[in-house]
């Protein structure tokens, strides 16, 4: 049976610790602050917490809990954290026959080192995800759109051949790419194969070479670049979305008390997409998406806040004018 959608992209093992550390600021680090344990010492936490995450597993259980058909394409380890991934998504409503399992590497996983009442670190393990190689995508990938969440560098060559699987088999494609997929020239060349594109602003700014605050300029050019819906969101100040004939402007985003922001933007992406397949106006699908998000934020963990097709929720405010 055909999907509606086929998700692509990371599948994760995720362990969560609560501590008080010291935080150091230094300029050798990038974000100019660094978290600071006493060395050769035991470390106590406050709390621990393990989740499934990633952006291929992300973006299917939110598809999958808007009443989509929807199916997962990646790679795990074969290994427990792999079989939690499967586990989750079947729990989830998700198909998993088209999921890989490899002893070449592990599962992905991430330990996310939460600092009480200042920020986040996260350590990652790039593993098995990003050993997917393009002879391994499946002939047969039946839907009718896919999304593709971002691919590690070393899977690139998988992501062209499922965008080219996409065209040549007339299905829509949504892509939320990585920093090292922007700055990959065969990325631009093949731009307006993707439907929809969604990125940060930081991201926005990477791709097009432009500041981010200068956000006209940045709709100009991509305008002239992408015929799609591209939307560039911006953390808790919104997001701006274009069709090439209106912008919409979402100034602020409703205000949640923030317990993770893991998954954030992967609950925007899905969300806003499930509201597309579903016959939403972009406006309509845009409030699904923040929605969405807002639930994820809310909730420890990736998909604990993903809301259900039922699920009533506060539209936020959309702002449009023309081009």
């Amino acid at each position: 049976m055909k999907n509606d959608v086929i998700t692509f992209g990371s599948a994760t093992k995720d362990l969560f610790l609560r501590s008080d550390a010291t935080v150091l600021e230094n300029e050798r680090f990038t974000s100019g602050k660094g978290i600071c344990f006493p060395l050769g010492s035991k470390v106590s936490v406050d709390d621990i917490f393990f989740s499934i995450g990633g952006g291929g597993t992300n973006t299917a259980v939110t598809f999958a809990r808007q009443g989509l058909k929807v199916s997962y394409m990646g790679k795990v380890g074969k290994d427990l954290a792999g079989k939690d991934v499967i586990d989750t998504l079947q729990s989830s409503g998700v198909g998993t026959d088209m999921i890989i399992t490899t002893k070449q590497k592990r599962t992905n996983f991430s330990v996310v080192l939460d600092i009480e009442n200042k920020d986040r670190t996260i350590l990652v393990y790039r593993g098995a995800s990003g050993t997917l190689k393009p002879q391994e995508i499946p002939a047969n990938l039946r839907a009718d759109w896919f999304y593709l969440a971002p691919f590690s560098r070393s899977a690139i060559d998988a992501f062209y051949r499922i965008v080219e699987k996409g065209k040549n088999e007339d299905v829509k494609l949504a892509v939320n790419p990585s920093k090292s997929q922007l700055r990959d020239e065969k990325f631009l060349e093949m731009i307006n194969s993707f439907d929809v594109l969604i990125v940060n602003r930081e991201e926005a700014s990477i791709f097009t070479d432009i500041p981010y605050e200068k956000e006209s300029l940045i709709f100009q050019k991509m305008d002239k670049l992408f015929e799609g819906i591209f939307i560039m969101t911006k953390g808790s100040d919104g997001l701006i979305a274009s069709d090439n004939r209106k912008i919409y402007k979402v100034s602020e985003t409703p205000e949640v008390k923030v317990v993770d922001r893991t998954g954030a933007g992967d609950s925007f992406g899905s969300g806003f997409l499930a509201g597309i397949i579903k016959g939403m106006d972009i406006k309509k699908a845009i409030e699904l998406g923040v929605a969405n998000a807002t639930g994820c934020l809310s909730e420890k963990g990736a998909k604990n806040g993903l809301l259900k097709k039922d699920d009533d929720y506060q539209p936020t405010v959309v702002e449009i004018s023309e081009i």
